[in-house]
Parts: C-alpha cells; sequence; structure tokens
C-alpha cells in the first residue's frame, strides 16, 4: 500500500508475476472477512528460541526477554496477509516474519489495524514494527503527508523486502474505456484510504477538465473497495499489482474483475520501524538478508506466485 502520488508507468508492466501465476493458497472469502480492525490475530509467526537461533543476540534486549515481535498489519490484503478460512493470518508477510523469527528466535504476533493508523501505533509504541504491504517513501521516511507536503510526525526507518507497482481493476467485461488514469474522468473509483491508489485518485481528480469529474470513494479496507466495484457502485478500483491480481484470480472464481492498463508507481514495500529503534531495525535487516541467502525468502515469494516483485537483499529506506 503505497503513498506517493506522482504518477510513473513502470519500465516493464511485468514487473510482478502475470494473473494467472497467482498461486492460491487456501480459501479466501474476498468480500466476506468483515472488518477485523483492532482483533489481535491467535496466530504468531516464529517459533524458535532465543537460545538456538544465529542472530538473536542482534535483537534489542526488551524484545528477547518478551520473545515477541508485535506487528501492526492491516490484515486484509491477499495475499499480502488476510485470514484464511480458520481465521489463521496468513499470507507473504507472515511467512517472511515466520521465516525471520527463526533467525532472530522470536515470534512475530500479527495485530490487526485499518492501514492508515498503523505508522501513529507504532509511534505510540503499540506496535513494535508495522509490516503491511507499506511501501518505503521519502514521505513516510522524513513523517511527511505526502498530500498537504506538511511535517507530521518523526517518521520511520524501512527495511525494504519486495517491490511492487499499482493497478486499475474494473468488473470483468466491462471496463469502461479504462486504460489509464487519464480515462477516470467522469468516472467513480473505489480505492483503500490511506494508499497510493487514494493518492494518485486525488492527483488526477485535479487534472480532470470541467463537467467530467472524478469521484473518489475511500474505504477502510480494500475487500470494501472491491465490494463497491463488484455491485456497480463504482466503475473502477485500485490497489497494489498483488491484491489486485489476487483478487482477479479468486474473486467469483476468477469471474468478477479484470486489470485494466499497466501498472505504475512500482517501489519497494518496507517493514516500518521507529526512528529510535535502530537496533531492531538492523536486526531485521540481518534477519532478511539470512534468509534470502538460505534460499527460505525465494520459496515463499514462489509460493504466492509474485517472484518478480524479489529482492536479492535488504535495504535500509531505499524508496524514493
Amino acid at each position: 500500500m503505497t503513498a506517493r502520488s506522482t504518477l510513473r508507468t513502470t519500465a516493464a508492466h511485468h514487473r510482478l508475476a502475470a494473473v494467472g501465476a497467482i498461486a492460491v493458497a487456501g480459501t479466501l472469502l474476498l468480500a466476506g472477512c468483515g472488518d477485523q480492525t483492532k482483533d489481535k490475530d491467535s496466530s504468531d509467526s516464529g517459533s524458535a528460541s532465543t537460545s538456538s537461533a544465529p542472530l538473536a543476540a542482534k535483537l534489542p534486549q526488551a524484545i528477547r526477554d518478551k520473545g515477541v515481535v508485535k506487528v501492526g498489519s492491516d490484515i486484509a490484503y491477499a495475499p499480502v496477509e488476510f485470514k484464511d478460512s480458520s481465521g489463521k493470518t496468513v499470507g507473504i508477510d507472515p511467512d517472511l516474519a515466520d521465516a525471520m523469527g527463526k533467525q532472530l528466535g522470536v515470534k512475530f504476533q500479527f495485530e490487526n489495524g485499518t492501514f492508515d493508523t498503523l505508522i501513529t501505533g507504532l509511534r505510540s509504541k503499540r506496535y513494535d514494527i508495522a509490516m503491511s504491504a507499506m511501501t518505503d517513501t521519502k514521505d513516510r521516511q522524513d513523517g511527511v503527508d505526502s498530500e498537504t507536503g506538511k511535517k507530521v510526525g518523526e517518521g520511520v526507518d524501512f527495511v525494504d523486502y519486495f517491490t511492487a507497482g499499482v493497478s486499475i481493476y474494473t468488473k470483468k467485461g466491462d471496463d469502461q474505456g479504462i486504460k489509464t488514469w487519464a480515462d477516470l474522468c467522469g468516472k467513480k473509483i473505489a480505492v483503500q484510504r490511506g494508499t497510493v491508489s487514494e493518492d494518485l485518485a486525488k492527483a488526477e481528480a485535479k487534472k480532470c477538465p470541467s463537467g467530467k469529474k472524478l469521484s473518489i470513494e475511500s474505504f477502510d479496507n480494500d475487500q470494501q473497495a472491491q465490494t463497491r466495484v463488484r455491485s456497480g457502485g463504482a466503475q473502477a478500483g485500485s490497489s497494489d499489482f498483488p491484491v489486485t491480481a489476487y483478487a482477479v484470480k479468486t474473486s467469483g472464481g476468477g469471474k468478477d474483475f479484470q486489470i485494466v492498463g499497466e501498472q505504475v508507481e512500482a517501489a519497494p514495500y518496507g517493514i516500518a520501524v521507529a526512528k529510535d529503534n535502530t537496533q531492531l531495525r538492523d536486526a531485521l535487516q540481518a534477519a532478511l538478508d539470512a534468509i534470502i541467502k538460505n534460499g527460505e525468502y525465494g520459496k515463499i515469494i514462489q509460493k504466492w506466485g509474485v517472484a518478480d516483485g524479489a529482492v536479492t537483499a535488504a535495504a535500509v529506506n531505499g524508496g524514493k
């Protein structure tokens, strides 16, 4: 879920795996999970004890003592993180957290929250980290509101672990003539609040000619936006490419949606860490590098069918 508003088409729109390559690991009811905000996930990622974990010594002592890293996450963003039919949190992020937890000897405990409140929760120390398809941007690093350009906080550091862009989708077989963001003028788009999709829609709305207003409906989570498009209440929706591709693949047995146009705004997903918690940041970077080198990272990315978004090293604050 990204947050820049400068529209940029990726050099290669097949930056991630094609829609047909998205793997379905378990049953997801895209529209039926409901609002799980503030729910605490009963499933934890990671199981190794600190005594046997090779990178445990890199963690802050307080986290080693607890044995838990609290993760703020919007757990309604398949296939990055979502609840399966049994209520367990699954997806790319939980799988990566599990693998890193084995390196660090701690459990990663995912706690559900709306996306636009995760950095606030990190700032208030409700969470140790935020891991939720959050794009590493310079604005977020600096604590700047991307719409107003004003300083709103101290910012966060990121450990980058994936690359993704943003896509537009419509009902299948009814693209409304939409191929680019400019084609949205005169129509209504459904997006998740606090994401680059919302930012891009707002930026495009300012460019629309008189008499062709772009209407924007923003929701707490992406499932609600999908429901709006599915019902015909909006002509289009937008979200990160892996999420859009997964919805196209799974919603209505693949009969509900289609992707239109090219991916834009390709940028890194990052694990957000408070600026003053550099030891935790560096421990996460070391753990991510370790699972990249030992092959666990590649297996997880392949499992979810998004290998083209893989990174080869864990960068810190690589977003621009």
